[in-house]
């Protein structure tokens, strides 16, 4: 074991002299620290318990990139860049993805690493907006209510792909319609029939046609109830020691979809009609960005892949070394997540145009996207292959992989963003990761009964839609706007001892914040109703998912009104306390309030502050 004494905040030049020690020991391969800090008043305050940091750099790394792509990444990217322009498409993704997705990309993995706490805990720098951390914690909560879900159905895909032939071939199951329709047969043109594989999944898999709506879900299956089983075990001796086990695993889970994309690919291009399908994902129509859904589209995909505003960026930076270059890994994550979804592209429109070319219809009538491209177009014309059950295999491992990372990070949001505002949590992490699981197993439940896609529907259009552009834009406000963006870059220069460019600070401040504000009007003002099919959900359906929707965020407000009524003092002090980072709350005591202060131009000595606004008291 060894140990060693790195200062991380340097002494100002003037005033009281602040130093933050991190020991920092290293002991089975996995390092830990804890901090002290020496106040103005010469006392010396511990910042909390020992916090493990990851084993090593790649492990991080690893862990972001398995959470940022997963199965949207597959199934959403593509379907898009071919419906909304082709290639042209890229114009508007990548305008977005600099403005707005890598800059807050950026913030959230500064932020985490300095302030090493969860999503709730690193609003120590401005306490009246913490409620923006319980807000993105609920959320990925509500996540892994129906994100499990998702994998279960993989895992169930995967079982029954260990058989001679595949049961999603032909119309001779005991689950199968009078209007099944064999593979072989020009389906596609009739409306009336159904393919085997829609049959397997929505019949076999789901059973979807003993139930007759939203109120009318019936039992838990078993076979998906052991599935979803399956992936809470996985899932929780993934995460009950921390990133000791996350940061290991995540090196199978991250990397394999990488590989099976490629395999994938080399076995696509050499289809009859991939080509083809492969020219209509790159065609080019610059005359759809004349069309505002076309940027609408752009930005909302640039907000949901790269995974800001679930807490898990936070999460996952705070195990950092405090001088980890997080600078430069939002630029090399966030920069494959959009390769990655790119590359994913030729992968299913290699197969799309296979399917088009087969069954002789044009690629509109087999692009789709969402669970249908992999539960059931994909499968399809998996199951049309020599050797089509090890291709099976290849495929639902690739769904496994791509999920169980992702649902890794919203559990480590959750459980770090609980167990550092609780601190007698800590003691007992493994304990608390089994109530985390087991409680999202139990709310999963409903999503596995014969009417459970209805529910799943529903929590997919609710739980993360605007709600998480809502947080996004909170959290952006409080960074660059309470607690300052001159600030938080100084904080940037003591971590990685380089300040963020003029350009990144006016992102942070005025960019980000009015693209975010934008989206949550748009998000409101193009609102749909959910539906599934040709099933359209009842009224009380959609005001319960906006219940849900809206749950979260009034997190924000509620939190705030306690903090300011639980605060001491006039209405200025109130002000000045829940707006003052809560390690300088003894300057608020003494009228020094660091940000929005104005000093006279007199000599030194006759200087005073008056508070008129928060500004860095640079003590």
């Amino acid at each position: 074991m060894s140990s060693a004494m790195a200062p991380v905040k340097p002494s100002g030049t003037a005033g009281p002299k602040e130093v933050e020690l991190i020991l920092v020991k290293e002991q089975n391969g996995v390092q830990f620290t804890s901090s002290a800090l020496v106040s103005p008043s010469g006392q010396t305050q511990p910042s909390g318990e020992e916090r493990e940091t990851w084993g090593k750099k790649i492990d991080f790394l690893l862990s972001v990139i398995g959470f940022a792509v997963d199965l949207a990444n597959v199934w959403r990217f593509p379907y898009l860049c071919y419906k909304k322009g082709g290639g042209a498409f890229l114009v508007p993704y990548l305008f977005f993805m600099v403005i707005a997705g890598m800059p807050l990309f950026y913030m959230e993995l500064a932020l985490g690493q300095y302030n090493r706490e969860g999503a709730a805990g690193v609003w120590k720098i401005c306490p009246i907006f913490k409620g923006v951390g319980f807000t993105v914690i609920l959320i990925s909560l509500y996540v892994g209510f129906y994100y499990n879900v998702i994998i279960a159905w993989a895992l169930f895909y995967l079982f029954s792909s260990f058989s001679g032939e595949l049961p999603w071939i032909h119309c001779n199951n005991t689950w199968n319609s009078p209007n099944c329709s064999d593979l072989n047969s020009t389906l596609l043109n009739d409306t009336y029939k159904t393919t085997p594989a829609l049959e397997y999944f929505e019949r076999g898999v789901l059973h979807l046609h003993e139930s007759s709506g939203i109120d009318d879900l019936g039992l838990p299956r078993w076979q998906l109830t052991s599935c979803l089983a399956v992936v809470i075990v996985v899932l929780y001796f993934s995460l009950w020691k921390g990133v000791k086990t996350s940061g290991k695993v995540v090196w199978i889970t991250a990397t394999m979809p990488y590989v099976v994309l490629t395999v994938l690919l080399l076995r696509g291009i050499t289809l009859p009609g991939a080509i083809d399908g492969i020219k209509a994902y790159l065609s080019v129509d610059f005359l759809r960005l004349c069309d505002a859904q076309v940027w609408i589209e752009a930005a909302t995909q640039i907000c949901f892949s790269l995974g800001v505003g679930f807490g898990v960026l936070i999460a996952f930076s705070s195990y950092n070394k405090f001088s980890n270059n997080c600078y430069r890994d939002a630029i090399i994550t966030s920069s494959i997540n959009s390769l990655t979804s790119f590359f994913s592209g030729f992968v299913i429109f290699s197969f799309l145009g296979y399917m088009s070319h087969k069954h002789n219809v044009a690629l509109d009538k087999v692009a789709t996207d969402g669970p249908g491209l992999v539960f059931i177009i994909y499968p399809e014309a998996i199951a049309t292959l020599p050797g089509s059950s090890v291709w099976a295999v290849i495929f639902f491992i690739m769904l496994l992989t791509l999920g169980i990372d992702s649902a890794m990070g919203g559990m480590e949001s959750v459980i770090t963003g609980l167990t550092d505002e609780f601190k007698f949590l800590h003691k007992h992490r493994e304990l608390f990761t089994l109530f985390i699981v087991v409680f999202t197993f139990l709310i999963s439940l409903i999503c596995v009964t014969n009417g459970g896609i209805y529910v799943f529907t529903l929590l997919d259009h609710f739980a993360a839609g605007t709600s998480i552009l809502f947080g996004v834009l909170i959290e952006a406000i409080g960074i660059s706007w309470f607690y300052g963006v001159d600030r938080f870059s100084d904080d940037i220069q003591e971590m990685i001892g380089q300040r963020p460019g003029l350009y990144w600070r006016l992102c942070w401040k005025f960019v980000s914040p009015c693209f975010l504000l934008f989206m949550v009007v748009v998000s409101f003002a193009t609102f749909n109703p959910p539906k599934y099919g040709s099933y359209y959900f009842p009224a009380w359906a959609t005001m319960v998912g906006w219940c849900l929707s809206i749950s979260s965020m009034i997190m924000v407000p509620l939190y705030a009104f306690y903090k300011f009524c639980s605060l001491p003092g006039s209405f200025c002090d109130k002000l000045a306390y829940a707006i003052t980072p809560e390690t300088e709350h003894h300057l608020v005591e003494r009228g020094e309030v660091r940000q929005f202060t104005v000093r006279s131009h007199h000599t030194s000595s006759h200087r005073t502050a008056k508070q008129t606004r928060l500004q860095q008291f640079n003590g």
